[in-house]
């Protein structure tokens, strides 16, 4: 079974367990969810599993080439202990990604995907970068130099990703020693926030345990609400710029900056750092987390109900492509990619409210004239 089946077998777990969290949350006087900003989540999931059916084959491919060239020794994946050590040198080697992703510019420009819903909530965990294969790649190829079979490798990489699932949620509290050493909901949502005392902290993905042997866990505390979101907020729920706006961000700054040292800076600095000359010419703000408001445009009846239509219409369309992508041919997989692409592209106008928006400056017209 293709690993894009495989997600397609879990998609149905996954929408009952948002439904769940959100059922949860309204009988608590707690909901944690907004239609718009969840079908945008579900919609980037889809857009970034669509892509891997493009980019998956060049992961595994370099991995497998490694591999068979270079492995110190070929380990059997009939072990037991293989596949232990096998998942936690799975996740050692995630949580330097995923710090690679907060830590450096270039690798924040593919991560931030994740981190520009401004709730957390259960569809949170289904928002993934459709770019990060540009270069996470690199960081597993150590287990293919110490002999982890591509079967073993794409196993433990498939069950480090589904357990993250769970913990993107604001209806489970702490749990006591377990938050000790796993990733925890209480220690996620932590990472997830933007205030001083939380951000780039908790990138464990299994265990919190990496978190505290190299300096980077934080407690969650009770007198520190989490604020989510990024401190650069995306502002708009159109798939592809949400995938392409720091990229953008950092090459306008890379352009505009006078040194060629500062060029090539722009990209490997930490997020937020800008060439003196840039911040000079266009300043940002501050960043000041009392000023935070959520992306909310309002929407009306008729946007919702076609933004709901639209998303079960793309969702059925890309389980479609999914399942059945390994039996199509090339160019039927991207027309259907690109359909995709567009469908997404639409649900986002409609949860901006620009359709609300052109009828009301035409009534204003109309009653102007």
């Amino acid at each position: 079974m293709k690993d894009a089946q495989i997600i397609v077998l879990a998609t149905p777990v996954f929408l009952a367990l948002i439904a769940v969290e959100l059922l949860v949350g309204l009988a608590r006087g707690r909901n944690t969810y907004r239609l718009h900003d969840a079908m945008a989540s579900i919609g980037l999931g889809m857009l970034s599993q669509v892509v891997a059916l493009f980019t998956k084959l060049l992961n595994i491919g370099l991995y497998t080439a490694v591999f068979a060239s270079v492995a110190w020794v070929q380990l059997p994946a009939t072990s037991v202990w293989v596949w232990v050590a096998a998942l936690l040198l799975y996740d050692l080697l995630y949580y330097w990604k995923h710090r690679f992703g907060h830590r450096m510019a270039i690798g924040w420009a593919a991560h931030v995907v994740h981190h520009q819903s401004e709730d957390y909530n259960l569809s949170t965990a289904l928002r993934q970068t459709s770019t990060g294969w540009l270069a996470d790649w690199l960081f597993y190829l150590p287990m293919a130099v110490l002999g982890f079979p591509p079967l073993v490798f794409a196993v433990v990489a498939l069950v480090d990703l589904l357990y993250q699932y769970w913990v993107h949620t604001q209806q489970i509290g702490k749990l006591g020693w377990f938050d000790r050493w796993f990733c925890s909901p209480s220690n996620h949502r932590v990472h997830h926030a933007v205030n001083d005392a939380y951000v780039d902290k908790n990138y464990g993905g299994i265990l919190v345990l990496w978190d505290r042997l190299f300096g980077s866990f934080t407690e969650e505390r009770d007198g520190e609400p989490c604020v989510y979101g990024t401190r650069s907020p995306l502002r708009s729920f159109n798939p592809l710029w949400a995938n392409l706006e720091v990229y953008a961000a950092l090459a306008r700054d890379a352009w505009f900056a006078g040194r060629w040292a500062d060029k090539l800076r722009v990209c490997f600095k930490p997020p937020g750092w800008r060439p003196a000359d840039v911040a000079a010419r266009f300043p940002k703000p501050a960043f000041d987390i009392h000023q935070v408001r959520r992306f909310d445009p309002p929407t009306g009846p008729l946007e919702q109900a076609a933004a709901l239509v639209v998303f079960a219409g793309v969702l059925a369309a890309t389980v479609l492509l999914l399942w059945n992508a390994h039996t199509l041919s090339l160019m039927a997989v991207l027309l259907g990619a690109a359909g995709i692409v567009a469908a997404l592209s639409v649900l986002g106008w409609l949860g901006a409210g620009r359709g609300r928006a052109r009828r009301a400056s035409v009534a204003e017209r109309a009653a102007a004239g």
